[in-house]
């Protein structure tokens, strides 16, 4: 007997079309503020665990990834809902002109595969609407999504 469909549905964007959310005053220029959601697959959450284990072990590549991606932060969070659906939620800060994923580079093509495999296709985009961080914290993260490095990086 076949589970029944979660009740939460899923409603993913279709990105072709989709230009993106207007970015609130707070959101420094040059940088996409974006927090999407994409329900794990029924009989997949054990692989969700596995795709976040295997970012854990490789985080040092995942580093290297940032640059070229722009990504001043990102971060991914689970979450079941009350009729038993496992969500992943992803928040990136990225700049404008950021790569995505380089499916040339290791770490990249394994990220891609478990996406494929855990996660329904497409994501649900959620509407920005503040941020703040320090002073501080904004100019680097603005810097490292305008150029890949932080202001202090003499290369």
């Amino acid at each position: 007997m076949s589970e029944p469909d979660p009740h939460t549905p899923f409603r993913p964007v279709d990105r072709d079309s989709f230009p993106g959310h207007p970015m609130p005053a707070s959101v420094p220029p040059g940088l996409r503020l974006e927090l999407s959601r994409a329900r794990v697959k029924t009989g997949k959450e054990a692989a969700f665990d596995e795709w976040m284990a295997m970012l854990h072990d490789r985080y040092d590549e995942c580093l290297d990834t940032l640059s070229s991606e722009r990504a001043a932060f990102e971060a991914t969070f689970k979450h079941t809902e009350a009729d038993g659906s496992m969500w992943m939620y992803h928040l990136t800060l990225i700049g404008v002109s950021g790569s995505g994923l380089d499916l040339s580079n290791p770490v990249d093509a394994a990220h891609e595969a478990f996406a494929r495999e855990v996660k329904e296709p497409g994501w649900e985009e959620l509407t920005p609407t503040f941020m703040i961080a320090p002073r501080h914290i904004l100019e680097e993260m603005q810097t490292f999504g305008e150029i890949g490095q932080s202001n202090d990086d003499p290369t």
